[in-house]
């Protein structure tokens, strides 16, 4: 069974810092990326790294977030400095691999 959990949410002030985890079992994902989704919006990329460490990652987050992948433990993170109100969302973990596998979130609030 794959399964895709997410910890390290939670609520931060404007400025601060956050680090996203994501464990990964059951399979072994070509790609594995951040998504969020903000109330009434569409769930949007943040960013992804594949296997071999190539990342992309959104605009709005450039500079402040940085995506890295433990291979070995089957395990993505999303290290967030600079947060901002906006990016208060819920934030999912994804995985590719024969198919797309989505973790169940986990809330980020920034408070202004």
């Amino acid at each position: 069974q794959v399964q895709l959990v997410e910890s390290g949410g939670g609520l931060v002030q404007t400025g601060g810092s956050l680090r996203l985890s994501c464990a990964a079992s059951g399979a072994i994902f070509s790609s594995m990326g951040w998504y969020r989704q903000a109330p009434g919006k569409d769930r949007e990329l943040v960013a992804a790294i594949t296997m071999g460490g190539i990342t992309t990652s959104a605009d709005s987050v450039k500079g402040r977030f940085t995506i890295s992948r433990d291979n070995a433990k089957n395990t993505v993170y999303l290290q967030m400095n600079s947060l901002k109100p906006e990016d208060t969302a819920v934030y999912y973990c994804n995985g590719v691999s024969s198919k797309v596998y989505w973790g169940l979130g986990t809330q980020v609030t920034v408070s202004s």
